[in-house]
Protein backbone atom coordinates (compact mmCIF):
# COMPACT_ATOMS: atom_id res chain seq x y z
CA UNK A 1 0.00 0.00 0.00
CA UNK A 2 2.71 2.41 0.52
CA UNK A 3 3.89 2.35 -2.95
CA UNK A 4 0.67 4.60 -3.10
CA UNK A 5 2.01 7.31 -1.40
CA UNK A 6 3.79 9.12 -4.21
CA UNK A 7 7.41 10.19 -3.04
CA UNK A 8 7.63 14.17 -4.63
CA UNK A 9 4.73 15.64 -2.06
CA UNK A 10 4.35 18.88 -1.60
CA UNK A 11 4.17 17.92 2.28
CA UNK A 12 7.65 17.30 2.34
CA UNK A 13 8.89 20.44 2.62
CA UNK A 14 7.61 21.03 6.11
CA UNK A 15 9.69 20.17 8.97
CA UNK A 16 8.29 18.45 12.61
CA UNK A 17 6.88 20.90 14.42
CA UNK A 18 7.19 19.40 17.46
CA UNK A 19 10.84 17.13 17.26
CA UNK A 20 10.99 13.63 19.47
CA UNK A 21 12.28 13.46 22.81
CA UNK A 22 15.59 11.71 22.73
CA UNK A 23 15.92 8.61 25.44
CA UNK A 24 17.48 10.72 28.69
CA UNK A 25 14.90 13.47 27.98
CA UNK A 26 11.99 11.14 28.11
CA UNK A 27 12.92 9.61 31.09
CA UNK A 28 14.10 12.96 32.92
CA UNK A 29 10.72 14.13 31.98
CA UNK A 30 8.82 10.32 32.83
CA UNK A 31 10.43 10.92 36.57
CA UNK A 32 8.68 14.59 36.59
CA UNK A 33 4.95 12.74 36.60
CA UNK A 34 3.41 12.74 39.80
CA UNK A 35 1.31 8.99 38.86
CA UNK A 36 -2.02 10.31 40.09
CA UNK A 37 -4.14 7.92 41.11
CA UNK A 38 -7.42 9.78 40.02
CA UNK A 39 -5.69 10.90 36.74
CA UNK A 40 -7.51 13.98 35.08
CA UNK A 41 -5.40 13.48 32.35
CA UNK A 42 -6.99 10.08 31.58
CA UNK A 43 -10.27 11.24 31.62
CA UNK A 44 -9.64 13.99 29.56
CA UNK A 45 -7.99 11.12 26.61
CA UNK A 46 -11.17 9.88 24.72
CA UNK A 47 -9.67 6.34 24.60
CA UNK A 48 -8.22 6.72 28.09
CA UNK A 49 -5.16 5.52 28.11
CA UNK A 50 -3.47 4.73 31.03
CA UNK A 51 -1.23 7.21 31.20
CA UNK A 52 0.36 7.44 34.24
CA UNK A 53 0.88 3.81 33.91
CA UNK A 54 2.75 3.77 30.41
CA UNK A 55 4.88 6.74 31.48
CA UNK A 56 5.98 4.89 34.75
CA UNK A 57 6.72 1.94 32.46
CA UNK A 58 9.24 4.38 30.54
CA UNK A 59 10.93 6.03 33.76
CA UNK A 60 11.65 2.49 34.35
CA UNK A 61 13.23 1.23 31.45
CA UNK A 62 9.99 -0.60 30.13
CA UNK A 63 9.37 0.88 27.14
CA UNK A 64 7.99 -1.98 25.37
CA UNK A 65 5.17 -2.41 28.33
CA UNK A 66 4.61 1.35 28.15
CA UNK A 67 3.69 1.03 24.40
CA UNK A 68 1.59 -2.18 25.20
CA UNK A 69 -0.36 0.18 27.48
CA UNK A 70 -0.71 2.76 24.81
CA UNK A 71 -2.13 0.12 22.27
CA UNK A 72 -4.59 -1.61 24.47
CA UNK A 73 -6.43 1.69 24.77
CA UNK A 74 -5.94 3.19 21.37
CA UNK A 75 -4.31 1.43 18.58
CA UNK A 76 -3.94 5.00 16.90
CA UNK A 77 -1.48 5.76 19.60
CA UNK A 78 1.38 6.59 17.03
CA UNK A 79 -0.56 8.97 14.80
CA UNK A 80 -2.12 10.30 18.10
CA UNK A 81 0.81 11.15 19.73
CA UNK A 82 1.51 13.34 17.14
CA UNK A 83 -1.54 15.09 15.85
CA UNK A 84 -3.99 15.26 19.14
CA UNK A 85 -4.66 18.24 20.37
CA UNK A 86 -2.92 17.24 23.76
CA UNK A 87 -3.50 21.22 25.06
CA UNK A 88 -7.02 21.20 24.97
CA UNK A 89 -6.85 16.97 26.15
CA UNK A 90 -4.61 15.49 27.95
CA UNK A 91 -1.81 17.71 28.81
CA UNK A 92 -4.69 20.66 29.61
CA UNK A 93 -5.89 18.57 32.59
CA UNK A 94 -2.63 17.90 33.91
CA UNK A 95 -2.42 18.70 37.54
CA UNK A 96 0.75 20.95 37.09
CA UNK A 97 -1.28 23.30 35.25
CA UNK A 98 -2.71 24.02 39.28
CA UNK A 99 0.47 24.37 40.41
CA UNK A 100 1.82 26.84 38.43
CA UNK A 101 4.43 24.52 37.12
CA UNK A 102 4.52 23.16 33.09
CA UNK A 103 2.37 20.15 32.51
CA UNK A 104 4.05 16.87 31.69
CA UNK A 105 4.90 16.49 27.99
CA UNK A 106 1.99 13.41 27.88
CA UNK A 107 1.97 13.49 23.55
CA UNK A 108 5.87 13.43 23.34
CA UNK A 109 6.20 10.94 25.98
CA UNK A 110 3.24 8.77 24.35
CA UNK A 111 5.60 9.08 20.96
CA UNK A 112 8.44 8.07 22.41
CA UNK A 113 6.88 4.88 23.51
CA UNK A 114 4.94 4.43 20.14
CA UNK A 115 7.68 5.31 17.57
CA UNK A 116 9.83 2.60 19.71
CA UNK A 117 7.51 0.00 19.37
CA UNK A 118 7.44 0.42 15.57
CA UNK A 119 11.52 1.22 15.12
CA UNK A 120 11.19 -2.23 17.05
CA UNK A 121 8.68 -4.33 15.16
CA UNK A 122 6.95 -4.87 18.49
CA UNK A 123 3.92 -7.22 17.79
CA UNK A 124 1.67 -6.80 20.52
CA UNK A 125 -1.96 -8.81 19.04
CA UNK A 126 -3.30 -11.49 17.09
CA UNK A 127 -6.62 -12.52 15.63
CA UNK A 128 -8.50 -14.66 17.71
CA UNK A 129 -10.07 -17.85 16.74
CA UNK A 130 -12.47 -17.59 13.94
CA UNK A 131 -15.99 -17.14 14.92
CA UNK A 132 -17.49 -17.67 11.27
CA UNK A 133 -19.07 -14.08 11.19
CA UNK A 134 -18.21 -11.55 8.75
CA UNK A 135 -18.46 -7.71 9.67
CA UNK A 136 -18.09 -5.01 6.69
CA UNK A 137 -16.63 -1.72 7.04
CA UNK A 138 -17.48 0.88 5.29
CA UNK A 139 -14.82 3.89 5.01
CA UNK A 140 -11.01 3.03 5.79
CA UNK A 141 -10.19 5.85 7.87
CA UNK A 142 -8.97 5.95 11.92
CA UNK A 143 -12.90 4.58 13.35
CA UNK A 144 -13.25 1.75 10.83
CA UNK A 145 -9.65 0.69 11.01
CA UNK A 146 -10.01 0.84 14.90
CA UNK A 147 -13.10 -0.93 14.89
CA UNK A 148 -11.77 -3.69 12.21
CA UNK A 149 -8.29 -4.82 14.61
CA UNK A 150 -11.02 -5.03 17.73
CA UNK A 151 -12.95 -7.41 15.76
CA UNK A 152 -10.09 -9.20 14.44
CA UNK A 153 -9.18 -9.95 18.19
CA UNK A 154 -12.20 -11.41 18.65
CA UNK A 155 -11.98 -13.87 15.99
CA UNK A 156 -14.92 -12.05 13.58
CA UNK A 157 -13.82 -11.49 9.85
CA UNK A 158 -13.57 -7.92 8.67
CA UNK A 159 -13.44 -6.51 4.75
CA UNK A 160 -13.07 -2.87 5.03
CA UNK A 161 -14.51 -1.20 1.47
CA UNK A 162 -12.44 2.42 0.94
CA UNK A 163 -13.52 4.80 -2.50
CA UNK A 164 -9.94 6.08 -2.33
CA UNK A 165 -6.69 4.66 -3.51
CA UNK A 166 -5.36 3.82 0.10
CA UNK A 167 -6.46 3.97 3.53
CA UNK A 168 -5.80 6.18 6.98
CA UNK A 169 -8.53 8.55 6.33
CA UNK A 170 -8.03 12.24 7.11
CA UNK A 171 -4.12 10.79 9.01
CA UNK A 172 -2.86 10.17 5.19
CA UNK A 173 -4.77 13.09 3.35
CA UNK A 174 -5.94 15.64 5.56
CA UNK A 175 -2.90 15.83 8.91
CA UNK A 176 -1.02 18.53 8.85
CA UNK A 177 2.43 17.89 7.38
CA UNK A 178 4.36 19.62 10.72
CA UNK A 179 2.66 16.96 12.74
CA UNK A 180 2.70 13.65 10.26
CA UNK A 181 2.92 13.09 6.46
CA UNK A 182 1.08 11.05 4.73
CA UNK A 183 3.90 8.15 4.44
CA UNK A 184 4.09 7.73 8.25
CA UNK A 185 0.52 7.59 8.22
CA UNK A 186 0.67 4.10 5.94
CA UNK A 187 2.86 2.80 7.75
CA UNK A 188 1.05 2.67 10.86
CA UNK A 189 -2.06 1.59 8.86
CA UNK A 190 -0.10 -1.00 7.43
CA UNK A 191 1.19 -1.98 11.25
CA UNK A 192 -2.34 -1.80 11.99
CA UNK A 193 -3.23 -4.38 9.42
CA UNK A 194 -0.37 -6.83 10.39
CA UNK A 195 -2.79 -8.68 12.57
CA UNK A 196 -4.06 -10.51 10.05
CA UNK A 197 -7.02 -11.31 8.17
CA UNK A 198 -8.29 -7.76 7.57
CA UNK A 199 -9.40 -7.63 4.06
CA UNK A 200 -9.55 -4.31 2.14
CA UNK A 201 -10.73 -3.37 -1.29
CA UNK A 202 -9.84 0.29 -2.38
CA UNK A 203 -11.36 1.76 -4.93
CA UNK A 204 -14.42 0.68 -4.20
CA UNK A 205 -17.57 3.37 -3.45
CA UNK A 206 -20.44 1.86 -1.23
CA UNK A 207 -23.69 2.72 -2.70
CA UNK A 208 -22.38 3.19 -6.19
CA UNK A 209 -20.22 -0.04 -7.01
CA UNK A 210 -21.69 -1.89 -4.28
CA UNK A 211 -25.13 -1.49 -2.69
CA UNK A 212 -26.31 -1.44 1.33
CA UNK A 213 -28.60 -4.42 0.48
CA UNK A 214 -25.61 -6.53 -0.91
CA UNK A 215 -23.60 -5.57 2.13
CA UNK A 216 -26.66 -6.95 4.54
CA UNK A 217 -27.25 -10.41 2.53
CA UNK A 218 -22.96 -10.66 2.78
CA UNK A 219 -22.21 -9.88 6.07
CA UNK A 220 -23.66 -10.29 9.93
CA UNK A 221 -22.91 -6.54 10.77
CA UNK A 222 -22.12 -3.50 8.91
CA UNK A 223 -20.36 -0.60 10.67
CA UNK A 224 -20.32 2.98 8.81
CA UNK A 225 -17.18 4.40 9.47
CA UNK A 226 -17.14 7.06 6.09
CA UNK A 227 -15.50 10.75 6.91
CA UNK A 228 -16.39 13.72 5.61
CA UNK A 229 -17.78 15.16 2.53
CA UNK A 230 -16.46 17.99 -0.14
CA UNK A 231 -15.60 20.80 1.42
CA UNK A 232 -18.78 23.44 1.46
CA UNK A 233 -19.25 25.87 -1.09
CA UNK A 234 -20.48 29.72 -0.40
CA UNK A 235 -22.12 30.30 -3.19
CA UNK A 236 -20.71 34.05 -3.78
CA UNK A 237 -19.68 35.16 -7.44
CA UNK A 238 -16.55 33.81 -8.77
CA UNK A 239 -16.31 31.16 -6.46
CA UNK A 240 -15.84 28.70 -9.80
CA UNK A 241 -12.81 30.70 -10.52
CA UNK A 242 -9.48 28.84 -11.21
CA UNK A 243 -7.42 29.84 -7.85
CA UNK A 244 -10.67 29.33 -5.50
CA UNK A 245 -10.59 25.84 -4.30
CA UNK A 246 -11.61 24.05 -1.16
CA UNK A 247 -9.05 24.15 1.55
CA UNK A 248 -9.35 20.19 2.35
CA UNK A 249 -9.32 19.46 -1.54
CA UNK A 250 -6.54 21.10 -1.89
CA UNK A 251 -4.36 19.86 1.74
CA UNK A 252 -4.84 16.30 0.09
CA UNK A 253 -3.15 17.40 -3.22
CA UNK A 254 -0.80 18.71 -1.13
CA UNK A 255 -0.09 15.70 0.70
CA UNK A 256 -0.35 13.79 -2.11
CA UNK A 257 0.98 15.14 -4.66
CA UNK A 258 2.44 17.99 -5.74
CA UNK A 259 0.32 21.46 -5.70
CA UNK A 260 0.99 23.93 -8.14
CA UNK A 261 2.46 27.46 -6.23
CA UNK A 262 4.74 28.76 -8.61
CA UNK A 263 3.59 32.74 -9.18
CA UNK A 264 1.65 32.35 -5.55
CA UNK A 265 2.68 35.24 -3.41
CA UNK A 266 -0.78 35.99 -1.56
CA UNK A 267 -2.78 33.50 -0.22
CA UNK A 268 -6.21 34.25 1.28
CA UNK A 269 -7.91 31.36 3.61
CA UNK A 270 -11.36 31.66 4.27
CA UNK A 271 -12.65 30.18 7.67
CA UNK A 272 -11.45 30.12 11.26
CA UNK A 273 -11.68 26.76 12.29
CA UNK A 274 -8.63 24.55 12.70
CA UNK A 275 -8.63 23.21 8.74
CA UNK A 276 -8.53 27.25 7.99
CA UNK A 277 -5.92 27.70 10.31
CA UNK A 278 -3.51 24.42 9.18
CA UNK A 279 -3.93 25.89 5.46
CA UNK A 280 -3.16 29.24 6.81
CA UNK A 281 0.44 27.71 8.22
CA UNK A 282 0.40 25.35 5.28
CA UNK A 283 0.53 27.89 2.63
CA UNK A 284 3.11 30.15 4.51
CA UNK A 285 5.45 27.25 4.06
CA UNK A 286 5.48 27.06 0.48
CA UNK A 287 4.68 30.69 -0.52
CA UNK A 288 8.12 32.83 -0.91
CA UNK A 289 9.37 34.72 2.36
CA UNK A 290 8.16 37.62 0.77
CA UNK A 291 4.46 36.22 0.25
CA UNK A 292 1.52 37.43 2.23
CA UNK A 293 -1.15 34.86 3.74
CA UNK A 294 -3.79 36.29 5.61
CA UNK A 295 -6.98 34.55 6.99
CA UNK A 296 -10.45 35.27 6.27
CA UNK A 297 -12.45 35.43 9.28
CA UNK A 298 -16.28 36.46 10.13
CA UNK A 299 -15.95 36.19 13.80
CA UNK A 300 -13.86 37.64 16.25
CA UNK A 301 -9.83 36.18 17.12
CA UNK A 302 -11.67 35.18 20.84
CA UNK A 303 -14.60 33.08 19.25
CA UNK A 304 -12.87 31.50 16.73
CA UNK A 305 -13.49 27.75 16.72
CA UNK A 306 -9.88 26.74 16.00
CA UNK A 307 -8.16 25.83 18.71
CA UNK A 308 -5.79 29.41 20.12
CA UNK A 309 -2.45 27.28 20.45
CA UNK A 310 -2.56 26.54 16.51
CA UNK A 311 -3.31 29.97 15.53
CA UNK A 312 -0.42 31.67 17.88
CA UNK A 313 1.58 29.27 15.98
CA UNK A 314 0.48 30.77 12.85
CA UNK A 315 1.16 34.37 14.31
CA UNK A 316 4.48 33.37 14.75
CA UNK A 317 5.11 32.29 11.47
CA UNK A 318 3.72 35.27 9.93
CA UNK A 319 0.18 35.24 9.39
CA UNK A 320 -2.34 37.81 9.53
CA UNK A 321 -6.05 37.87 9.81
CA UNK A 322 -9.08 40.05 8.82
CA UNK A 323 -11.94 39.64 11.61
CA UNK A 324 -15.15 40.23 11.55
CA UNK A 325 -15.33 40.25 7.27
CA UNK A 326 -16.70 37.84 4.80
CA UNK A 327 -16.09 37.54 1.34
CA UNK A 328 -18.76 38.26 -1.11
CA UNK A 329 -17.13 37.99 -4.37
CA UNK A 330 -14.07 36.59 -6.07
CA UNK A 331 -12.72 39.10 -8.73
CA UNK A 332 -10.40 38.11 -11.72
CA UNK A 333 -9.77 37.92 -15.16
CA UNK A 334 -9.14 34.29 -16.22
CA UNK A 335 -8.56 33.50 -12.23
CA UNK A 336 -8.81 34.72 -9.09
CA UNK A 337 -6.87 37.90 -8.52
CA UNK A 338 -9.50 39.52 -5.56
CA UNK A 339 -11.54 38.92 -2.92
CA UNK A 340 -13.94 41.34 -2.12
CA UNK A 341 -15.07 41.15 1.56
CA UNK A 342 -17.90 42.78 3.91
CA UNK A 343 -17.10 44.26 6.60
CA UNK A 344 -19.30 42.52 9.76
CA UNK A 345 -20.45 43.95 13.45
CA UNK A 346 -19.84 41.96 16.70
CA UNK A 347 -23.10 39.96 15.38
CA UNK A 348 -21.68 38.86 12.58
CA UNK A 349 -24.49 41.63 10.55
CA UNK A 350 -23.00 43.51 7.34
CA UNK A 351 -22.08 46.89 8.09
CA UNK A 352 -23.35 49.37 5.44
CA UNK A 353 -21.28 50.94 3.15
CA UNK A 354 -18.13 49.26 5.18
CA UNK A 355 -16.51 46.96 1.80
CA UNK A 356 -12.74 46.07 1.40
CA UNK A 357 -10.82 44.41 -1.45
CA UNK A 358 -7.71 42.14 -0.80
CA UNK A 359 -5.31 40.93 -3.45
CA UNK A 360 -5.41 36.92 -4.13
CA UNK A 361 -3.20 34.34 -6.15
CA UNK A 362 -4.77 31.83 -4.08
CA UNK A 363 -7.89 31.25 -2.16
CA UNK A 364 -8.59 28.32 0.18
CA UNK A 365 -11.78 27.76 1.19
CA UNK A 366 -12.30 26.58 4.83
CA UNK A 367 -16.10 26.59 6.17
CA UNK A 368 -16.71 23.19 6.48
CA UNK A 369 -17.42 19.84 4.90
CA UNK A 370 -21.16 17.81 4.30
CA UNK A 371 -21.28 15.11 5.83
CA UNK A 372 -22.39 11.62 4.54
CA UNK A 373 -24.92 10.35 7.08
CA UNK A 374 -27.29 11.22 4.78
CA UNK A 375 -26.04 8.29 2.65
CA UNK A 376 -28.15 5.82 5.25
CA UNK A 377 -31.22 7.69 5.13
CA UNK A 378 -32.99 5.26 2.71
CA UNK A 379 -32.27 2.40 5.40
CA UNK A 380 -35.13 1.87 7.75
CA UNK A 381 -34.43 2.30 11.27
CA UNK A 382 -31.43 4.54 11.09
CA UNK A 383 -32.05 8.36 12.21
CA UNK A 384 -30.04 11.12 10.84
CA UNK A 385 -29.68 14.52 12.15
CA UNK A 386 -28.12 17.22 10.28
CA UNK A 387 -26.09 15.30 8.27
CA UNK A 388 -25.31 12.72 11.27
CA UNK A 389 -26.29 9.29 12.07
CA UNK A 390 -27.62 8.97 15.62
CA UNK A 391 -26.06 6.21 17.84
CA UNK A 392 -26.70 4.86 20.96
CA UNK A 393 -23.08 5.37 23.26
CA UNK A 394 -21.64 2.24 22.01
CA UNK A 395 -22.01 3.40 18.45
CA UNK A 396 -25.45 0.94 17.69
CA UNK A 397 -27.87 2.93 15.09
CA UNK A 398 -31.51 1.78 15.23
CA UNK A 399 -31.31 -0.77 12.29
CA UNK A 400 -29.96 -4.41 13.54
CA UNK A 401 -26.56 -5.06 12.47
CA UNK A 402 -25.61 -1.79 12.00
CA UNK A 403 -23.08 0.48 13.49
CA UNK A 404 -21.32 3.46 13.25
CA UNK A 405 -18.55 5.74 14.43
CA UNK A 406 -16.00 8.76 13.65
CA UNK A 407 -17.28 11.96 11.77
CA UNK A 408 -20.39 10.07 10.54
CA UNK A 409 -21.63 10.04 13.78
CA UNK A 410 -19.46 12.75 15.94
CA UNK A 411 -20.03 15.38 12.83
CA UNK A 412 -16.09 15.66 12.46
CA UNK A 413 -13.72 15.71 15.50
CA UNK A 414 -10.74 14.31 16.26
CA UNK A 415 -8.25 11.09 15.18
CA UNK A 416 -8.81 9.96 18.85
CA UNK A 417 -12.66 10.27 19.21
CA UNK A 418 -12.68 8.49 15.56
CA UNK A 419 -10.42 5.66 17.67
CA UNK A 420 -12.63 5.40 20.63
CA UNK A 421 -15.59 5.37 18.89
CA UNK A 422 -14.37 2.58 16.50
CA UNK A 423 -13.28 0.27 19.61
CA UNK A 424 -16.81 0.84 21.05
CA UNK A 425 -18.90 -0.20 18.38
CA UNK A 426 -16.29 -3.35 17.71
CA UNK A 427 -17.28 -4.32 21.59
CA UNK A 428 -21.06 -3.51 20.87
CA UNK A 429 -20.63 -5.79 17.27
CA UNK A 430 -19.20 -8.50 19.08
CA UNK A 431 -21.64 -8.47 21.58
CA UNK A 432 -24.28 -8.80 18.70
CA UNK A 433 -22.81 -11.43 16.94
CA UNK A 434 -22.50 -13.49 20.31
CA UNK A 435 -26.59 -13.40 20.59
CA UNK A 436 -26.38 -9.93 22.91
CA UNK A 437 -28.15 -6.90 21.79
CA UNK A 438 -27.58 -4.95 18.59
CA UNK A 439 -25.52 -2.57 21.05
Amino acid sequence: MSRQIQEERSETAFADFKPPLTRDQAVVEANRCLYCTDAPCVKACPTHIEIPQFIRKIATGNVKGSARTIFESNIFGMSCARVCPVEVLCVGDCVYNEMGVPPIQIGKLQRYATDMAFAEKWEFFQAGPDTGKKVALIGGGPASLACAHELRRAGHATTIFEKRASLGGLNTTGVAPYKMRADKSVEEVEWILGIGGIEVKTGVEVGKDISFADLEKQYDAVFFGAGLGPDSRMSVPGEDLPGVVGAVDWIEKMKLGKVPMTGVKRVVVVGGGNTAIDAVREAIGLVPAESEVVMVYRGQEDRMSGYAHEWKAAKVEGARALWQAIPVAFEGSGKVERVRCQRLDANKKPIAGFELTIDADLVLVAIGQSKLGAMLASLGGIQIESGKVVTDDRGGTGRKGWFAGGDARNGGKEVVNAAAEGKAAALAIHDFLSGGSRG
